[in-house]
């Protein structure tokens, strides 16, 4: 269910990496969040490095929620950029199996679609 590569660049590089290779596969990034800092302004002190990126091609996005309104709940997708040990680790929930919990096979091929493209850009940041 998890798709996750490694990368020992340095953070704002990955970020940087991670924009282009959006870009190139036509998805867009919705939202960036800093778990640490969002956990600081909650007065919890996380010392963790985790990045959120919200990412979304909206044509396919369209499909889905006209296919399936309620499938907004897993919209968008997100890629995680975290720091393992040396390196840090780059990771999604495989939309293929994020779509089968709505029980729309006909979704398939355009889960599909969008999980290629999604591993495509992580592979391309790392």
């Amino acid at each position: 269910m998890l798709f996750e590569v490694s990368s020992r660049r340095p953070p704002q590089e990955i970020e940087n990496r991670l924009k282009q290779a959006a870009a190139r596969h036509k998805f867009g990034i919705l939202g960036t969040h800093n778990l640490r800092q969002a956990m600081a302004n909650k007065g919890v002190d996380f010392h963790g490095e985790c990045m959120i990126y919200e990412v979304c091609n909206p044509h396919r996005a369209k499909q889905v929620l006209e296919a399936n309104a309620s499938i907004a709940t897993a919209l968008p997708c997100r890629i995680s950029v975290y720091r393992s040990g040396n390196e840090y680790r780059i990771a999604t929930l495989l939309p293929t199996e994020v779509l089968r919990l709505f029980g729309n096979p006909e979704l398939d091929p355009v889960a599909r679609e969008v999980e290629e493209a999604i591993k495509a850009i992580i592979q391309e940041t790392a």
